[in-house]
């Protein structure tokens, strides 16, 4: 059963928490495929403030993914409200590439994996991309990374293979993987 959850766009006000959430991700994601120190590195380079109110002023836009967790209403007894705790993010920019919406960032609480949100904001991104007349969507992914599959479980298709020197004697070794986006 897929828990309850609900798809926001981010606001300035959400940078922290985008920051925190990739804070308590990285260790989990990277720990067996990249040293503490490059962890270090490319979170400060990625997710300090500045650099996600860089990127949001590149066109990267943020989206929010929060799970709802039930808890008693004081106000009515006997009452239930659902709250909303955040849970992962993801960012996409259209026209990376003509017709291709670049998919450059997505992840969620390891506690939270395997409870269909990744799958979710995918789906959410892809379908924002094709009302926007989008053809491709593509995204990069470390070639170790166990995230692989479950791309290709949802359409992605590997499409090339690069470094990128990220300065400080670091790479990033990715995998481009994209997925078409059809109006089926």
């Amino acid at each position: 059963m897929q828990a309850a959850y609900r798809i926001l766009p981010a606001t300035e006000a959400d940078h922290a928490t985008i920051q925190r959430i990739a804070h308590q991700t990285w260790p989990d994601t990277f720990g067996d495929i990249l040293s503490p120190e490059q962890i270090a590195y490319m979170l400060d380079m990625m997710y300090s403030q500045e650099a996600i109110r860089e990127q949001v002023a590149k066109g990267h836009v943020f989206l929010l993914i929060l799970e709802a967790s039930p808890e008693a209403a004081e106000a009515v007894p006997g009452a239930r409200q659902t709250r909303y705790a955040p849970v992962g993010y993801a960012s996409y920019q259209f026209d990376y590439l003509p017709d291709t919406c670049k998919l450059h960032k997505i992840y969620l609480l390891p506690s939270t994996q395997g409870k269909g949100f990744g799958k979710a904001l995918i789906l959410k991104v892809a379908d924002i991309a094709r009302r926007a007349g989008q053809k491709i969507l593509r995204l990069d992914v470390n070639y170790q990374n166990r995230a692989i599959g479950f791309y290709e479980y949802l359409g992605f298709v590997k499409v090339g293979r690069f470094d990128t020197d990220i300065g400080n004697g670091y790479l990033m070794e990715d995998w481009q993987m994209e997925m078409p986006l059809t109006n089926s």
